[in-house]
């Protein structure tokens, strides 16, 4: 009989803010440092920065002495993106040369606000300033330091100790409605020294009260013998039970990484604690693990992938008014784009320009896009990288544009095919290094091949191409659309582009020749011309007839553009996800108008049981009483007969930990083609429901058995530390699936 034993607590507040302290680098940035902010070469002002001793704030001033030039302003670092090096943003690489670049980084916020760029009195501190925004961006994810931020608004104050009215207001700040009598008993249970105030280790004893979790307490006794703790075999049981390793090896390892009790470790068990951690950790994640990585074969031709796709990549909002700029490239192909698209225009002194023609957008140089897509197209992907050129230029410079791709591109850029025969078949994501030997070695990673591939769509506006850039057309030469009579015949490297009108029209009126057209050929499908808002449309249709380039707005935040994060959410996220076998066949007799299962489609049952939420952000934060009453929707894409959605019912006034043990269940036809959207709404009785957050995946990426669902912003960022805690089961034939889709 194992003994009882007390819990092992995780990191205290103090020591978490202790761990920030002495790191070197955080160290540095709470002393401050002067700094000049750069917004051109003109606009340059100096600017006093410090981290506020919450860890997680910078404060950011003015150095004049004038009243009106003393204003303020902080940022939080979970506000922040990226932090990049060197000069890397548009202002700064005009500056390229003039400042030093080892003395320079950019922050780059989440959401519309603008990015900082900073230039540092010397590189040593620029690096501290980097490294340290970095390791708190890592660290500030934790759900201590998520309490911490509202223990120092919440303590008015700042004495360090907490009355009974302030801690009714850290309630409030953390979206939970307490009952005052429990509320209150909850104070003097945890006021140990009965003066009426908590001190820091009281405060700490009362968060941890609000951060139990009884219902993970319930699946933890349910496998424990005694309550107490999971003995290895348990912890083996409950494993097998999720449909993941089961073995005693595996078991063991979760302890020694999850467990923070050292007699439990030593003796090879789990504690509630440790359970709790393993539970919330992305190993326990609701995705698959394994899909976190390139596993799906690479090496079939182009046409047999899904393909991460922008439309108007240049703009940063609207195609109307917005400006035009470099930064969006930068997002776009660091969240694992392989097409991006490029209007080019005729510009001043012979140099091209992009922009959306004919409206007020402001316009961007030609070159200095493709400078920025060479130094990010392959961060993120090894797979080839597509440049849609939609070509409004005159043939003189049309030759600097052809000029600026050789030579900022270099050997990057494919200029001829990779066979002397004629091809059978587009060439694969994946090519050996045997094909590409004239290519230098170093661009070459991990056996995959780094090029581009140029597609130059001609405007009514231009009616001429110029040679040069002509040359520079391979394997993706777009071509008018003249319907799939003698589809066999037509040279693979021939591709379309549709409207979404056009496209919708080819699904459902052609749908089984359109699958099988795109079995062989590209197909590129972008947003209607009266989406001046840049708004986008249901991506899913396109993909349900084997459309590989189905492309969005990304700078548009939104239903549609979940839907393509979590289309490309696994293989690695490197924009290319390989169709299903009935979408590659030139002989398919997949309809997606009309699909009620049929061969190699086995009906499958997915049921969810919604459990919990935990930690779920306040949206009216003007309204300190405001509290969230949450409700989840649980939504299936895929074709026609399996879109579905269902809700949970909603939980008045609490966004800290709402429980629903809500049970919601699907029948899937095409599971290949699924995904599966969590979303979580503020119930309101008189108007729309206010979105709070969401996550979607790939069906085949859902994971069976408990898993927690991390939420993620309607920008696509995390939502760091707000949860799901979820039960996933998936009946095939009537058997339940306890093993991993893959």
């Amino acid at each position: 009989m194992v003994p009882r034993m007390s819990r092992a607590e995780p990191c205290s507040v103090n020591e978490a803010l202790v761990l920030l302290t002495f790191q070197t680098d955080v160290r540095v940035m709470m002393q401050g440092c002067s700094m000049v902010k750069i917004r051109s070469s003109r606009w340059q002002k100096s600017r006093n920065l410090r981290l506020l001793d919450d860890g997680l704030t910078v404060w950011c001033e003015s150095t004049k002495s004038s009243r009106k030039a003393k204003a303020q302003q902080t940022f939080a670092v979970t506000e922040v993106e990226c932090v990049r090096e060197g000069c890397q943003s548009e202002a700064l690489r005009q500056l390229s040369g003039s400042v030093p670049e080892g003395q320079c980084f950019t922050v780059v916020f989440r959401g519309a606000r603008k990015s900082l760029d900073l230039l540092c009195p010397c590189e040593d501190e620029a690096r501290h300033w980097v490294r340290g925004l970095r390791f708190i961006l890592v660290y500030s994810l934790t759900l201590y330091t998520w309490i911490r931020r509202y223990l120092k608004r919440a303590d008015q104050n700042q004495d360090g100790k907490m009355s009974y009215d302030e801690v009714k207001r850290l309630l409030q700040m953390i979206n939970i409605d307490l009952s005052e009598q429990y509320a209150r008993s909850l104070f003097k249970r945890c006021d140990r020294s009965g003066d009426g105030r908590l001190d820091h280790v009281e405060i700490e004893e009362f968060c941890r009260e609000l951060l139990r979790r009884p219902e993970l307490d319930a699946v933890f006794r349910h496998y424990s013998s005694n309550g107490c703790v999971l003995a290895t075999a348990e912890l083996r049981d409950f494993l097998g039970d999720q449909g993941e390793d089961a073995s005693l090896n595996h078991a063991q390892s979760l302890i020694l990484t999850y467990e923070l009790n050292d007699w439990a470790q030593k003796n090879q068990f789990m504690t509630q604690n440790g359970f709790t951690m393993y539970m919330l950790s992305r190993e326990n994640d609701v995705v698959n693990p394994d899909h976190a990585r390139v596993y799906q074969d690479m090496s079939y031709p182009l046409a047999h992938y899904f393909i991460s796709s922008s439309h108007n990549t240049y703009l940063t909002k609207d195609q109307v008014t917005s400006a035009s700029s470099t930064e969006p490239y930068i997002r776009a192909l660091n969240q694992g784009c392989r097409c991006v698209e490029l209007d080019c225009w005729d510009g001043d002194k012979g140099e091209p320009v992009i922009y959306h023609g004919h409206t007020l957008t402001s316009k961007v140089p030609f070159k200095e896009v493709i400078e920025t897509i060479a130094q990010y197209a392959f961060k993120v992907s090894p797979y080839p990288l597509i440049l849609s050129l939609e070509n409004h230029c005159s043939v003189e410079q049309q030759a600097v544009m052809a000029k600026h791709l050789r030579t900022i591109l270099g050997n990057k850029l494919l200029t001829k095919p990779l066979s002397a025969q004629p091809p059978k078949d587009l060439p694969s994501p994946e090519v050996s290094s045997g094909r590409l030997a004239i290519k230098p070695k170093k661009h070459f990673l991990d056996h995959h091949s780094i090029f581009f591939y140029v597609c130059i769509c001609p405007s009514q506006v231009c009616s001429k191409l110029s040679p040069e850039l002509s040359e520079l057309v391979v394997y993706c030469r777009s071509v008018p659309f003249r319907g799939f009579e003698n589809a066999s015949e037509k040279p693979p490297n021939e591709m379309s582009s549709f409207s979404e009108n056009e496209a919708h029209r080819l699904i459902k009126d052609s749908g089984k020749l359109f699958v099988r057209h795109n079995s062989r050929q590209l197909s590129r499908i972008y947003p209607s011309g009266q989406r001046l808002q840049s708004s986008n449309y249901d991506p899913q249709e396109m993909w349900n007839a084997g459309c590989q380039m189905v492309a969005l707005n990304f700078q548009t935040p939104g239903e549609q553009m979940d839907l393509n994060q979590g289309r490309f959410l696994h293989n690695g996220r490197c924009g290319y996800i390989l169709k299903p076998g009935f979408l590659c066949s030139p002989t398919s007799d997949f309809n997606p108008e009309n699909t009620g299962g049929g061969p190699g489609h086995i009906p499958t049952q997915l049921t969810i049981r919604i459990i919990s939420a935990q930690q779920l952000p306040k949206i009216n934060t003007e309204k300190a009483s405001s509290i969230v009453d949450p409700q989840v929707w649980v939504e299936i894409h895929g074709v026609a007969i399996d879109n579905a959605r269902n809700k949970t019912q909603r939980i008045d006034n609490n966004g800290f930990n709402p429980r629903w043990d809500c049970t919601l269940s699907f029948q899937l036809q095409v599971p290949e083609l699924a995904l599966v959207r969590f979303v979580v709404e503020d119930h309101d009785h008189t108007a729309k429901n206010d979105f709070v957050g969401q996550f979607t995946l790939p069906f085949m990426s859902l994971r069976t058995g408990y898993r927690h669902v991390h939420l993620l912003k309607a920008d696509g960022s995390s939502l760091s530390p707000s949860t799901l805690f979820i039960h996933v089961k998936v009946t095939l034939k009537g058997v339940p699936i306890k093993t991993v889709w893959y």
